[in-house]
């Protein structure tokens, strides 16, 4: 089944487990150039108008918007980032939570939805004993095809 077939509790487990996986040692300037320029690289092949966008702790190592994406996309990946810096889950396994519980962000947790977005495409970006330390954001296509385009570059560097 595809993340796009599956109900919304196979849907959190699903992204529960590749947030359990996609774990890396550390993460450099340069990694996040590797990975910037992996996700560009697919996004083009596949003509996607996206914005890629990586963040550090704040600092922003990467940042692409490619042909067809517009300002707007680069808006929705700081919304998307403000959801896993806030709750340290990728920004599709929050909007599946609040779907499950049947609110929305600013119901639950009193999170303007122009500040916050809990779709589909960002990932944190999680290091072994530290935890979350930013985020590889995907914006420009339907939600789960931005967070699988995500996971399916990160799944290549760990």
């Amino acid at each position: 089944m595809t993340p796009h077939e599956m109900p919304d509790e196979d849907l959190l487990r699903h992204i529960a487990d590749q947030e359990a996986r996609i774990v890396f040692r550390d993460f450099s300037m340069a990694r996040a150039l590797e990975v910037g320029q992996a996700l560009v690289a697919k996004a083009q092949a596949a003509n996607a108008p996206v914005v890629v966008d990586i963040t550090r702790t704040g600092q922003v190592l990467f940042h692409c918007a490619l042909e067809g994406a517009t300002p707007d996309n680069a808006q929705w990946v700081i919304r998307k980032n403000r959801v896993v810096d806030r709750f340290r889950h990728s920004s599709l396994y929050m909007g599946a939570f609040c779907r499950i519980a049947g609110v929305t962000l600013e119901q639950k947790y009193m999170l303007p939805a122009n500040r916050y977005a809990a779709h589909g495409g960002a990932f944190p970006i999680i290091v072994e004993g530290a935890g979350v330390i930013g985020t590889v954001t995907v914006s420009g296509l339907p939600q789960i095809e931005d967070h699988e385009l995500v996971v399916s570059v990160l799944s290549e560097f760990v």
